[in-house]
């Protein structure tokens, strides 16, 4: 009897920076993660194929003709430095497969919108409304000009800043430890647009003797550099500490980068992203979310566009900002926020953890403001950005599904052309 076969679903740990893109937008829940490896489910994978387009790398358009009674379980894929070969013609018929061209047929399947929970009831699923092209007028951007498909590996950048970006007061310990890094590349070419990444390579290796593998971060200066006109990015980091449970834990590359000195040398790769970018056509409108260390793609865009308005050549559109944190202490760039010019940027600060006060999340400034958001959602000129952890996300687009609907606009229709239109960008994790 001839074996079954699948088209197996793989991605190659030797590419991939772990940026968590890929389970983000997943609208079937196919991909899961530990500390060390991303890795698909065979047995839940639709190929719908809508990750490969997002990956930054490529990293996740791997496949391999594989029994489907012998498909890689998770368990193993998560040990795995590098992608395993294919399958010889002897091996898939020792295997009882007869032809590797009777491996089932990838279908793509459209993302549904909604997805049952256990119980069988409908759930919204805010990934699938997630735009995976850029607004038609951002800039060219350049990717993966150094990393494991280029000629170069790795490019070597040097400190040239490193300042806490978060109150030092009294109420504000280690946790709220966020540094504001500043990398110089010198003659080597790197350039970047706003809502663009990097991937850090922390030197050593990790408890099993294995090289630490890289860790991305969203560029926080504007395409000019933190200081215009020279070769340099700025990043914003947040010393870990502990995981998202609270389990004590020390962030390998976090801690790194934020001890790092002035004058030291960091490995670099990159840079990463064609998406997540901002529009550049006069009079554009755009709504930033964010929370923490998501702040960072948003300073890069508020930034330039400031730097637009200095020059005199620029006449921006409406720029909203909803900022949230725990509490004001670990709020990174409060102060420099505080100083912009009212009539430049629209801003909202949402702390959930202040002492003696109801909790505030984004999503409840977003409500509180539906009468301006709901004709920036009807506007085409208009652009959202949601940047921070994957837990703000479902509530963040739902507000906007619930603004829509309170303003009488049909949210399939509206939600729609947010992802068609590249309007809607979501990179959290």
């Amino acid at each position: 009897m001839q074996e079954a076969v699948i088209q197996q679903h793989l991605i190659d740990p030797e590419i991939c920076i772990r940026c968590n893109t890929c389970e983000a937008i997943c609208p079937v829940g196919a991909i899961t993660h530990d500390s060390r490896n991303y890795v698909v489910k065979a047995d839940v994978c639709n190929l719908c194929m809508a990750c490969i387009s997002p990956c930054p790398t490529g990293s996740i358009d791997n496949w391999r003709s594989m029994p489907k009674a012998l498909a890689y379980a998770i368990e193993d894929q998560l040990l795995w430095d590098e992608l395993p070969a294919e399958l010889t013609a002897e091996q898939l018929a020792a295997a009882g497969v007869a032809d590797a061209a009777t491996a089932e047929p990838q279908t793509a399947t459209a993302a549904p919108s909604t997805q049952a929970d256990p119980a069988g009831q409908a759930t919204f699923n805010s990934a699938t409304f997630g735009a995976v092209v850029p607004p038609w007028s951002a800039a060219h951007a350049y990717t993966n000009l150094y990393g494991p498909k280029a000629v170069e590996k790795t490019i070597s950048a040097k400190v040239v800043g490193n300042v806490r970006v978060t109150s030092v007061g009294a109420t504000a310990g280690a946790d709220y430890d966020t540094h504001h890094i500043v990398l110089d590349f010198g003659a080597m070419p790197f350039p970047v647009l706003e809502g663009q990444s990097i991937a850090i390579v922390p030197p050593g290796v990790d408890a099993n003797g294995r090289a630490h593998h890289a860790r991305q971060y969203s560029i926080a200066s504007p395409r000019n550099g933190e200081r215009p006109g020279y070769n340099n990015l700025s990043l914003t980091i947040k010393r870990v500490l502990e995981d998202h449970s609270g389990k004590p834990v020390r962030g390998t590359a976090s801690n790194y980068l934020c001890d790092l000195q002035i004058g030291d040398s960091v490995q670099v790769i990159g840079p990463f992203g064609t998406s997540f970018l901002m529009p550049n056509h006069p009079r554009s409108n755009i709504v930033m979310i964010c929370t923490g260390t998501g702040s960072a793609p948003m300073r890069a865009m508020t930034e330039w566009r400031r730097r637009l308005r200095a020059s005199g050549k620029f006449e921006g559109g409406k720029l909203m900002l909803f900022f949230g944190a725990r509490t004001q202490e670990e709020l990174p760039y409060f102060g420099p926020l505080q100083n912009l010019p009212k009539d430049f940027i629209d801003l909202h600060f949402a702390y959930s953890r202040t002492p003696g006060k109801p909790k505030h999340y984004v999503q409840d400034l977003m409500r509180e403001r539906a009468a301006d958001l709901a004709p920036l959602l009807a506007d085409g000129n208009t652009y959202f950005y949601v940047c921070g952890l994957k837990s703000m996300e479902e509530g963040v687009v739902l507000a906007l599904h619930d603004i829509a609907q309170g303003a009488g606009l049909n949210w399939d229709t509206v939600g729609a052309g947010l992802k068609r239109e590249g309007r809607l960008h979501l990179e959290t994790y």
